[in-house]
């Protein structure tokens, strides 16, 4: 009797590990929505999560990578914690990752350390306001989102009547010494201009406005992306000039999402949720919500680098 009953016990409690073993295997129920602050909820779309690669499936989490602040695209919620995001790209990114059915987990690194990190297999995106070029995309692909050039910031009555880069050749213009904005100036001057176009470099781009406040040049020369933020600021003291030609500022490149190379599929998938954004007007309001509108792109592409 003894040996009948400790056999059955052993059998019972066989059948309870069996029976807590399998609910490990059991799915997870699929991912709700997640909301935007701001902008609303963002729901999956079955058909895209079926994009997913085999290795991830709806309600899994993707790491992403990011070095904070570098605003508007990334930043911290509060000061001193590092494991909280605010942004453009943050919203983007947790956007995007919903429609496809998957959790963003957000982490700091430093700059230098993304692309190597990558490779490393350490996360599966690196974002924050990240140039897609060619040096990158040897070893990594991008969807892009945005795309900024140098743009154009003059005094709220624009008075030189600036509409494009060309009716810069004949004025003086501010830029941040050494900056990528100064050298293309530079460039368009020589190649372009019959009047001389006079360049005065400032150590800092806000020493630049300043100039340009206080009446000692006609414009400021800077990335768009950060002319916007300015004028934003100083509201009807300035004006951002949006040429037509290059809505986005002269000589614009892409800022992407960063991928590792071989991971075709996700890229793919992140592009096509993107895209999904931009079709429903979701894209549209996060951009607005950061201010962002004049880098916006008309469609989603991945690797479209300029230089």
């Amino acid at each position: 009797m003894n040996t009948m009953l400790r056999a059955g016990s052993i059998l019972a409690l066989l059948g309870l590990m069996t029976t807590a073993c399998g609910s490990d295997d059991t799915p997870e129920p699929a991912a709700g929505p997640v909301t935007i602050e701001d902008v609303g909820p963002v729901e999956a779309d079955d058909a895209l999560v079926g994009q997913l690669p085999d290795r991830l499936s709806e309600g899994d989490r993707i790491s992403v990578a990011t070095n904070a602040p570098y605003e508007p695209f990334i930043a911290f919620r509060e000061e001193g914690n590092q494991k909280d995001f605010v942004g453009l790209d943050h919203d983007l990114v947790l956007a995007a990752s919903a429609r496809l059915g998957l959790e963003a987990e957000f982490q700091q690194q430093p700059f230098d350390g993304l692309v190597p990190g990558l490779q490393a297999g350490k996360y599966d995106v690196i974002v924050g306001g990240i140039t897609d070029n060619r040096e990158r995309q040897e070893v990594a692909s991008f969807v892009d989102y945005s795309a900024s050039g140098t743009g154009v910031l003059t005094t709220g009555e624009n008075p030189s009547g600036i509409g494009a880069i060309s009716d810069l050749c004949g004025l003086h213009v501010a830029v941040q010494q050494a900056s990528r904005q100064q050298e293309i100036l530079e460039d368009y001057a020589e190649e372009n201009c019959d009047e001389p176009l006079r360049i005065t470099s400032y150590p800092e781009n806000t020493q630049a406005v300043t100039a340009l406040k206080a009446g000692m040049v006609d414009a400021v020369g800077a990335t768009q992306v950060n002319l916007v933020q300015t004028a934003a600021e100083l509201g009807d003291e300035v004006e951002l000039v949006i040429d037509p030609d290059h809505p986005n500022g002269y000589l614009a490149s892409p800022n992407g999402f960063g991928f590792l190379k071989a991971e075709e599929e996700l890229v793919e998938a992140y592009r096509a949720a993107l895209q999904s954004l931009m079709d429903d007007g979701t894209y549209e309001q996060i951009l607005a919500k950061w201010g962002q509108e004049a880098i916006a792109l008309d469609e989603a592409t991945v690797n479209q680098a300029i230089d």
